[in-house]
């Protein structure tokens, strides 16, 4: 099933009575689709580094009028430094784990992202993608949650979504999740403070000598302006990949987790460049259905996928006209009834009220 956004606000809730478990995808693969090859994993990354250091490059060349394509390439190739570390922290980049510590770390550090915070919570997304209550990527916000919330967050949440600045969403996530270890558990607290040990020191060395170096603009240049970049990737490829008004977030107790990674994650096509940049984390569905598939065999992955699932599989195409869509319409979330946006929701807090007055 190929789709766009679908015109109905209803969950496919038919969906979570089906039977089938996530073992049973795994085994319609390829044995190919798991197979690391060492080749092609360190290929990515010299492809990768070489796009950077051509960012940085033009950033130096770049004329004023030329330097806001400059920084999209150099946000969007340092995206792919991210999505590397992101098969390291699912263990698929390489067989050995400290190898992947290691790339993982190295690949994060530029963006200050603490590589084993990140790779904890997001395990955690992964066992419970579309789970209510406890997916901790984008997870839905109720209408209740929301009235609990202060006057000041629930306006932040409208301009955030309403206002379409999702794409700052990423950060509000890294800030508030990533450097604090007293909220992960006892056993995972070490290699926490670890990676946040990683990049603030890198912060602390590199930020200065940029500053010293090529001041308060060279470092809004060089390094801010990009690392927003990436974010609005990051938070955008989080937002498509699992936001659709009919995407249904499920209870504990309904939750089946092939349906889960099967029909609640969106594959989206965008500009190849941006796919060769960022690896091909676009293509998400057999990314969810197995995390030990690595970037570079995700596209295979997904192939068999439509041969086999295809009519579970949910494909859209990148455009403003898509986040847009998606901005307007997802806004909070009825559990058994789907996504309202704010004037839905405050129209029928409106009727509501009607409804009492006439009562009394």
């Amino acid at each position: 099933m190929t789709t766009r956004i679908n015109t109905t606000n209803q969950p496919a809730n038919s969906l979570i009575t089906y039977n089938f478990k996530l073992k049973d995808i795994i085994k319609s693969l390829p044995r190919e689709c798991f197979v690391q090859d060492p080749r092609q994993a360190w290929r990515k990354v010299t492809i990768n580094v070489f796009m950077v250091g051509l960012g940085y490059f033009s950033l130096i060349l770049a004329p004023w009028f030329l330097l806001p394509l400059a920084w999209i390439f150099t946000g969007t190739a340092l995206t792919g430094f991210f999505v590397i570390g992101h098969d390291c922290g699912h263990r698929s980049f390489a067989k050995r784990r400290w190898v992947n510590n290691l790339v993982g770390h190295l690949m994060m550090m530029p963006l200050i992202y603490p590589f084993h915070s990140w790779r904890i919570q997001h395990n955690y997304h992964h066992a419970h993608t579309n789970e209510l209550g406890k997916d901790n990527a984008w997870h839905p916000i109720s209408p209740k949650e929301y009235e609990s919330w202060g006057k000041i967050s629930r306006w932040g949440f409208q301009l955030l979504m309403a206002k379409r600045l999702w794409w700052i969403a990423s950060i509000l996530h890294w800030a508030t999740l990533h450097f604090n270890w007293t909220e992960f558990r006892t056993q995972d607290r070490a290699k926490v403070k670890q990676s946040v040990a990683v990049v603030v020191v890198f912060a602390a060395i590199a930020f200065p000598l940029m500053f010293a170096t090529v001041g308060i603009w060279g470092f809004v240049k060089f390094w801010f302006i990009p690392w927003l970049v990436f974010h609005f990737w990051l938070s955008t490829f989080t937002l498509v990949h699992h936001t659709a008004p009919d995407i249904p977030f499920v209870e504990s107790r309904k939750w089946n987790a092939a349906v889960a990674q099967l029909f609640g994650t969106v594959h989206c096509d965008y500009p190849r460049w941006i796919e060769f940049l960022c690896h091909d984390i676009n293509v998400h569905i057999p990314h969810h259905i197995s995390t030990a598939i690595p970037c570079y065999k995700l596209r295979l992955a997904h192939r068999s996928l439509q041969e086999t699932w295809g009519d579970y599989l949910r494909k859209c195409q990148f455009s403003w006209s898509l986040m847009k869509e998606i901005t307007d319409r997802c806004h909070l979330y009825e559990s058994g009834n789907g996504y309202l946006s704010f004037r839905e929701y405050y129209q029928a807090k409106i009727r509501d009220g009607n409804r009492q007055r006439q009562r009394s």
